[in-house]
């Protein structure tokens, strides 16, 4: 399922196949020059990964909030935190927000480019599992011996460990199926799958299209703390430094704006990935928390350590792995500021 994108959003954005294939100049030049790679970054402004769409989408927010960055950014979209880690470990993007999840994935990998400098702190209660119509699955014990759809290295993945570890159950115990948003939302669509995890607008539009029910939100199992990493020369660089300070207060400026504008906030999500706006005003009825832009902190790495530790449990990574150097508190100050 490709949600639609209005021109507006088109318009300055790369897909993940131009950044990652080389079909855009700023992936071209780094992996052809070399230290070319700073000269871009540089000339161009600051490159900002965008995971799919919504609440934490800056090519929206920004405008809907009335905010004009007075340096350019380049956007490029993934669908996916695992994918954007790929585009930060190549060099590809500067700035990236993500879940706790992929950045464990690439610590048991050899390459680990990036820091983890803020915490995007939100909902998670647009993180669910997800049962067809009629389905006899009423509890998350039910799920033994289904085929669960869900996405590899992401919040889905952890959320789905921990309710059947709630049950008592393992991964082994059920059918588990790696596929992306858009192949789980065909998949389940054609019955395909006895439940999914997801999260985003594609639980609405599964509830409301094919009367599709909830199962379980990620409530509880879920910290809601959402990543926001940053490429290492990008914050040893102090001109790509500087341009990171200044996006920073815009997004913490961004976030304030739509928690108390919900009504003038919803229109605008919708219209730009192409569902009614009903689909966007269930998901802001039933968040957790609206997003906050929060510092690094003991609290925060202690989270995201006990998620690797799960993975690890589960056999999932291939060893236990330590979080806490993926941490860089320097940008702390102006995320503190009043």
């Amino acid at each position: 399922m490709i949600l639609p994108q209005s021109p507006a959003v088109r318009q300055g954005t790369q897909t993940r196949r131009s950044v990652l294939l080389g079909g855009g100049a700023v992936m071209t030049s780094a992996l052809l020059a070399g230290c070319g790679v700073h000269k871009t970054a540089k000339s161009a402004g600051l490159r900002v990964a965008v995971i799919g769409k919504g609440a934490t989408d800056t090519r929206l927010l920004f405008p809907a909030a009335g905010i004009s960055p007075d340096f350019p950014i380049t956007y490029a979209e993934f669908e996916s935190g695992h994918l954007a880690v790929e585009a930060l470990n190549s060099g590809a993007v500067d700035l990236a927000g993500m879940s706790e999840i992929p950045p464990v994935f690439a610590l048991a990998s050899a390459v680990q480019s990036f820091a983890q400098i803020a915490v995007e702190h939100g909902d998670v209660n647009n993180q669910v599992v997800l049962v067809p119509k009629g389905s006899t699955i009423r509890t998350l014990a039910d799920l033994k011996g289904r085929r669960v759809g869900y996405v590899r290295a992401t919040t889905a993945q952890y959320f789905l460990i921990r309710m059947l570890q709630s049950v008592g159950l393992g991964w082994s115990d059920i059918y588990p199926v790696a596929m992306t948003v858009a192949d789980g939302a065909a998949a389940f669509a054609q019955g395909a799958l006895d439940a999914w995890a997801v999260y985003g607008y594609p639980i609405e539009r599964a509830v409301a299209d094919e009367g599709a029910r909830i199962l379980r939100t990620a409530q509880g199992f879920l910290s809601g703390n959402y990543l926001l990493t940053a490429h290492k020369d990008a914050i040893a660089d102090p001109v790509r430094a500087d341009l990171i300070r200044r996006f920073l207060r815009l997004q913490r400026q961004a976030f304030a704006w739509s928690a108390t504008h919900e009504a003038q906030w919803a229109p605008i999500v919708a219209q730009a990935i192409g569902v009614p706006v009903g689909y966007v005003r269930a998901q802001f009825a039933r968040q957790s928390d609206p997003y906050q832009l929060r510092t690094v902190t003991d609290a925060a790495i202690q989270s995201q350590q006990s998620v690797a530790d799960v993975f690890a449990a589960a056999g999932l990574i291939p060893r236990k792995v330590d979080v806490r150097p993926l941490w860089d508190s320097r940008f702390n100050p102006v995320i503190e500021e009043a």
